[in-house]
């Protein structure tokens, strides 16, 4: 029986590590994963085996994004928790390495002296119409060692195979296929639906949300009707309904019991006045399919809205994770699909949450529009594919390590 190790460097890394796992796991392979930042719930969900110790750091792996966030790790200690997983890796025999992120998980497979393929999700050309690899990943790249690379879209395959002079191919993205079937419908008998993604990670996800409310309460007076609007929140498990009470009560939203139908069937809603914000845990996909607009502060959850050809609206927040930077790097990579009310007073202020507002009301005014609607939604469809691809990416990469797997073989020609 092949054996197979896969490395991640992150929350999103993570998640498309375990969705490629999950599919070589029903091929017969045993799989092992060694998350290089966090704890890799993803593999631990999917029924993956964590191969070392594993700790949380307040940074979320996201240090690299300012000189503080660095000082956070280094006096956190996450580079030498980072060198104690790497050890991790000696001694083993894995027949393949597969790597998903960036050049951290590159340079470990490196480091193992076994055959390896890498899935760079990390990069894209997209964001500087030209990538620029960190030494030494290009390098290391172009070792034979180095069986497959695949690349996050189809711009970044082109540029890397011409850079690196060997082919770099383009399979799609596996976090594409945990929302490519929305499940069972939230009901929704309001004209048009927002979506509401405030993150993954904690506490970050909880001051995103309070923004979020702050955005939501200075809509137009015109779209605070849940017959107008329906208002959805897509929430991780950790946010729960004490939490959620404390949070709204001083923005003057109130914790009530949901009203079934007329409330989707959320079993808890955030109310302010006539506006009711539905609270959903584990019905991530059918939130976003049922979308018309998604306000969002994520990463890897704005990735699949673009890939389902759904418009989104950036709030930008104070991090670690949804900074400025990062908003504005996003709408580099997924392309004109992504949208923020730019800076009007400083991240938080009336002036940033009433420009989100705006420009809410602006993107679901042209998403109803019956000229431009058909159209735009045309378009949206047309960038999905062009950045994101469709759905099946872990199932073809599965093949393919299959494929790999039976030439690595022992007498295979």
């Amino acid at each position: 029986m092949s054996q197979l190790l896969l490395l991640s460097n992150g929350h999103g890394e993570d998640l498309s590590g375990a969705l490629l796992g999950r599919q070589l796991l029903a091929r017969g392979v045993t799989v092992e994963a060694l998350p290089l930042v966090g704890h890799g719930h993803p593999y631990r969900q999917a029924g993956i085996e964590v191969i070392s110790r594993t700790r949380e750091f307040s940074t979320g792996g996201l240090g690299y994004t300012s000189v503080a966030g660095r000082i956070t790790e280094l006096r956190e200690g996450q580079y030498l928790d980072v060198l104690r997983r790497l050890l991790s890796l000696r001694g083993r025999r894995d027949q393949l390495i597969v790597t998903v992120g960036d050049l951290l998980p590159v340079l470990a497979a490196w480091l193992s002296l076994r055959p390896a393929v890498v899935y760079l999700v990390a990069y894209s050309s997209h964001y500087e119409g030209r990538l620029q690899l960190p030494w030494p990943c290009g390098w290391l790249l172009r070792r034979d060692g180095f069986r497959r690379v695949w690349s996050r879209d189809a711009l970044t395959a082109s540029d890397l195979s011409d850079q690196l002079g060997r082919p770099v191919s383009f399979q799609g993205n596996p976090f594409l296929d945990l929302v490519s079937d929305a499940g069972e419908p939230i009901p929704c008998s309001a004209a048009q639906t927002l979506a509401v993604l405030p993150g993954s990670r904690l506490p970050e996800a909880l001051r995103n949300l309070e923004l979020m409310l702050g955005l939501l309460s200075r809509l137009p007076e015109q779209r605070r009707a849940p017959q107008a609007l329906a208002l959805q929140a897509a929430l991780m498990g950790d946010l729960d309904a004490g939490t959620l009470a404390r949070l709204g009560a001083p923005l003057g939203w109130s914790l009530e019991q949901g009203q079934g139908p007329a409330d989707g069937n959320a079993s808890l809603v955030l109310v302010r006045g006539s506006q009711r914000l539905q609270l959903h845990w584990g019905r991530f996909a059918a939130v976003l399919h049922g979308s018309d607009l998604v306000l969002s502060m994520s990463g890897t959850a704005a990735e699949q809205a673009v890939g389902l050809g759904k418009p989104v609206l950036q709030l930008e927040g104070h991090g670690p994770q949804f900074t400025a930077g990062f908003a504005e790097a996003q709408r580099r990579l997924l392309g004109p699909g992504v949208h923020c009310a730019y800076r009007c007073g400083g991240v938080g202020s009336d002036e940033a949450l009433q420009a989100g507002a705006d420009l809410a009301s602006e993107l679901l005014a042209r998403a109803a529009d019956p000229v431009q609607g058909p159209t735009w939604r045309q378009q949206l469809a047309a960038i999905g594919a062009e950045r994101i691809g469709g759905a099946g990416g872990s199932r073809r990469m599965a093949a393919a390590i299959m494929e790999l797997l039976s030439d690595l073989q022992p007498g295979a020609q």
